[in-house]
């Protein structure tokens, strides 16, 4: 899979990149990224790539030219996505079927936002949360942590990855490590019996218990 990032400020993605499981699946050949930055595409000598809002009012916003200039330029950029609060709130469904591309485009905003007709030139929009960021590099980034997980080779445990919060409808059962025993908790007895059938039921009802307890919008959808 190839995922083209546009942004003003591409060496934000640098170190995040080369980090555990993307930057494995980098290695391995799995994953390529391609860091445009749109100031290369600004108009005039001082990589401009911003301006006060028609009509007025407070901020700035990202022009149109640079940034659909910067698409343009590549020859293959499968679908493309601007990060912004008005798109879909991305969801563990959504990943997957973002991770089934063979290329991949994210525009990453700045300031008050873009030009409106940025809109015109990219197939859809994706959000992470009702928030304010200052730019859509680390939700960009959201994005590209859930999909690459989900790529065939990138995660070497499947059923780790099968099993995580929200793959089944249900946020994750409780899960316990060494020791057996910490100031007087202790880890379910169920967990140490190495009855795997009782230990699948306890874990699958618990997952039912903590989904309602905490998610309740999961359960009602």
């Amino acid at each position: 899979m190839k995922i083209n990032i546009f942004s003003i400020f591409p060496s934000l993605f640098e170190s995040f990149l080369e980090t555990g499981i993307i930057g494995r699946a980098k290695e391995k050949g799995i994953i390529f990224f391609n860091l445009i930055d749109i100031r290369d595409f600004s108009s005039d000598a001082y990589g401009t790539v911003d301006d006060s809002p028609y009509g007025g009012g407070p901020g700035m916003v990202m022009m149109v030219e640079p940034i659909v200039k910067a698409l343009e330029s590549l020859g293959e950029r499968g679908k493309t996505y601007l990060l912004s609060p008005r798109g879909k709130n991305l969801n563990q469904k959504m990943a997957r079927e973002l991770s089934k591309e063979k290329v991949l485009s994210l525009v990453c905003g700045r300031y008050k936002g873009v030009d409106e007709r940025v809109r015109d030139f990219v197939d859809g929009e994706i959000s992470i949360g009702d928030y304010i960021l200052s730019g859509g590099e680390v939700a960009a980034m959201v994005v590209v942590e859930a999909l690459t997980r989900l790529l065939p080779g990138a995660v070497g445990d499947v059923d780790s990855v099968n099993t995580d919060s929200f793959e089944r409808g249900l946020l994750d059962s409780p899960i316990y490590t060494r020791p057996q025993e910490f100031r007087g908790k202790e880890v379910p007895e169920v967990l140490l019996s190495g009855n795997h059938a009782k230990i699948k039921g306890w874990r699958e009802e618990e997952a039912i218990k903590l989904t309602r307890k905490y998610r309740k919008d999961i359960v009602e959808n």
